[in-house]
C-alpha cells in the first residue's frame, strides 16, 4: 500500500505552552492561527508550520524525559543585525556572537525553554 504525505511541520511540546506562545508571537511578529489557549498554537512561516502544543497528561513523561537534541529551528533573515536587535528587544539575547560560515553569517539563540534557534543570513550572490 502506498501513501502520500500532505503537509509537514515542526512541533514543540511543553506544559508551559503560554510562555512559548508569547515568545514565538513576539519573535515571529504574528499571532498564532489557529490558537486554542493552553492546548495548541500554530504559526505559518512561509509555508512551514510551527506548532506548539501542551502534551496530554498520559504522554507528558515522553516530553519531560527528553534530552538535549541536535535539532534546531533555522530562520533565514534578510538582515541578521536587525534580527539580533529584535531578539534583544524581546528579552532573549543570544549567548554567543555572530559567526561566519561558508554559507553566510548566523547566530545561535534559544527560546524560553532552551530550544535552539539558528538565525541565518545568506551570503549575497
Amino acid at each position: 500500500m502506498t501513501f502520500k504525505y500532505t503537509k509537514a511541520f515542526i512541533t514543540i511540546a511543553s506544559p508551559k505552552i503560554s510562555i512559548l506562545v508569547e515568545f514565538y508571537s513576539k519573535l515571529l511578529q504574528q499571532k498564532p492561527q489557529p490558537y486554542i489557549p493552553n492546548s495548541y498554537a500554530e504559526f505559518d512561516l512561509l509555508g512551514l508550520r510551527l506548532g506548539i502544543f501542551q502534551p496530554q497528561k498520559e504522554s507528558l513523561v515522553e516530553f519531560v524525559n527528553s534530552q538535549n537534541t541536535t535539532m534546531s529551528i533555522c530562520l533565514e533573515v534578510e538582515n541578521l543585525a536587525a534580527a539580533l536587535a529584535h531578539l534583544n528587544s524581546i528579552g532573549y539575547p543570544p549567548p554567543g556572537e555572530i559567526i561566519s560560515a561558508s554559507h553566510g553569517r548566523e547566530i545561535y539563540a534559544y527560546d524560553p525553554l532552551g530550544n535552539r534557534l539558528i538565525l541565518h543570513q545568506s551570503k549575497k550572490q
